[in-house]
């Protein structure tokens, strides 16, 4: 039974207005690929490395088949494999020396080649689907984790300092390990290669690094007996190939937005819709949960004036990865603490919003954010409002806990900080395991207004959107106040519309494995 007396029937529409409105987008994606699923789709094929200049061999190939990219390329480098029987590194390395030139090379008969690139994809799909069986049975073989599951990140540059810091965190009770990525990262049109370390801000996304972490990971989840999960940002103008390594890697969690790219990175908003959808149909084969970025919304707008827009575009996050395969129980839909805390009853609102989502979306492991936007150094106030947030979670059943840093504003976490975070969220969290159970709301009280509120304007807002259409709802500015325009942003140059012999193998694999329209 709601605890918010909700209108029902006005949550089906509001979910019902999110599917067309992204079933509009979905048009525009179906009819097209970019140069990011063309570089994960080769990654996926087996092919990794880089050249004498350190260019990753996925860009060179399709930076060389680039008038074919309509086409897809795999069709190209497929023929190449079969024609050569070498590796996939070693016909990209033919490629870049100039001695092989996949434009001009002698088709094989198509039927061949489809079924040669169909074969690879199944084997990698045989192995994503290890790797996750992998993950399921080791989860079954141990004690399930209590809720909120405690999250922290990592973020010293170095990935050998990250695995010293992570392997603490994970002692200390940390159940979730965030590697935050290296500062501009995500505006790189390129994976680099290689373990690293020299991340500015946080630590670059390499599939080594990746490999690192989850060896250092599993070693320490056997001995303290607990499965540590492993986070990373699928994001950016890369998001399909750090999807790729992620499932190569036994990534378990990834952040991966539909929109947070194009807000707050200025990415080409249809470039962006693209990639999120392929790079989700990767996440879901894989089983990773991954975490979606409404909290931002609240960094660059009003938490109380906005807060329809994070439930609005939960909505339109859920449908999109809906779309893509994913199940309620893969989406981490984000929402943030983030009001003003010399707001009177601000903790009120808090809760308010925080118990609307639950109940909206009661299968979702949610992903709730501390505050951040009014941390001002001040450690004492800090500790508390963090402390604060975590009742807030604990009373409203909150699925991915990431730990608010009483040192945030200052610096990244230093062990102790980490330490003390865990501390907090413990202490809270078992005394009042159980309080929410407790607690009624007066249905003409302010915590249910508030909700009902905040629907109503979601409805309102939703219904706005599915007149104008997504892209032009972000190209006015309706999200985090940010406007982008659908020709826009950095990486427009990379999307193409696909002919009409367009060939991508993994489409039909994960089609047959999600059983999802494409």
């Amino acid at each position: 039974m709601s605890k918010l007396f909700l209108d029902l029937q006005k949550v089906n529409e509001c979910r019902e207005l999110a599917r067309s409105v992204t079933g509009q987008v979905q048009q525009f994606i179906d009819k097209h690929t970019t140069v990011t699923v063309e570089r994960a789709t080769l990654r996926l094929l087996g092919l990794d490395g880089v050249d004498q200049e350190g260019v990753p061999f996925p860009n060179l190939i399709v930076k060389h088949l680039s008038k074919k990219i309509p086409e897809g390329v795999s069709t190209f480098f497929v023929n190449g494999l079969l024609r050569y029987n070498v590796p996939p590194e070693e016909l990209a390395r033919q490629v870049a020396l100039g001695k092989i030139d996949l434009n001009i090379e002698p088709m094989l008969p198509l039927d061949e080649i489809l079924a040669e690139a169909r074969k690879i994809a199944n084997t990698t799909r045989h192995t994503i689907l290890e790797n996750r069986s992998f993950r399921e049975k080791r989860l079954k073989s141990l004690p399930e984790l209590k809720k909120p599951w405690l999250y922290v990140i990592v973020a010293t540059g170095n990935i050998y300092e990250d695995v010293v810091q992570a392997t603490a965190a994970a002692q200390q009770g940390a159940d979730i390990i965030a590697v935050i990525r290296t500062t501009g990262q995500s505006l790189l049109d390129y994976v680099p290669y290689g373990a690293t370390t020299m991340g500015f801000g946080g630590t670059y996304a390499t599939q080594e690094n990746f490999r690192i972490m989850r060896k250092a990971l599993d070693e320490t989840g056997k001995k303290i007996k607990k499965y540590i999960r492993q986070v990373n940002y699928c994001s950016g103008l890369c998001m399909p190939e750090i999807a790729a390594m992620g499932a190569l890697e036994r990534l378990d969690m990834m952040l991966n937005d539909s929109m947070y790219g194009i807000l707050f990175r200025d990415i080409n908003p249809r470039r962006t819709f693209v990639d999120q959808h392929f790079s989700r149909m990767i996440n879901a084969l894989s089983g990773i949960i991954i975490n979606t970025g409404e909290d931002n919304y609240l960094t660059t707008s009003d938490a109380i004036e906005k807060a329809f827009t994070v439930l609005a575009s939960d909505f339109i996050n859920e449908q999109f990865a809906f779309r893509s395969g994913m199940k309620e129980e893969l989406l981490g839909l984000g929402h943030a603490f983030e009001m003003n805390p010399d707001v009177e009853d601000g903790f009120l609102l808090e809760l308010s919003q925080a118990l609307l989502i639950r109940e909206i979306f009661p299968n979702h492991p949610l992903k709730y954010m501390p505050p951040t936007k009014f941390m001002s150094g001040d450690i004492f106030k800090g500790y508390l409002m963090n402390a604060m947030f975590n009742l807030a979670a604990i009373m409203t059943n909150q699925g991915i806990q990431l730990l608010g840093m009483l040192t945030e504003a200052m610096h990244t976490p230093f062990m102790q900080d980490r330490f003390l975070a865990i501390k907090n969220a413990k202490y809270i969290m078992e005394n009042c395991r159980h309080l929410g159970e407790e607690v009624s709301y007066r249905p003409d009280g302010r915590i249910v207004g508030r909700a009902r509120q905040v629907l109503d304007e979601t409805h309102d807002f939703l219904k706005l959107i599915n007149e104008i259409g997504l892209f032009t709802a972000i190209e006015r500015g309706l999200f985090a106040d940010i406007k982008r325009s659908p020709a826009g942003g950095k990486g427009s140059d990379g999307v193409f519309e696909k002919s009409g012999t367009y060939f991508n193998p993994f489409y039909k694999v994960f089609e047959e494995e999600l059983k999802v329209r494409f």
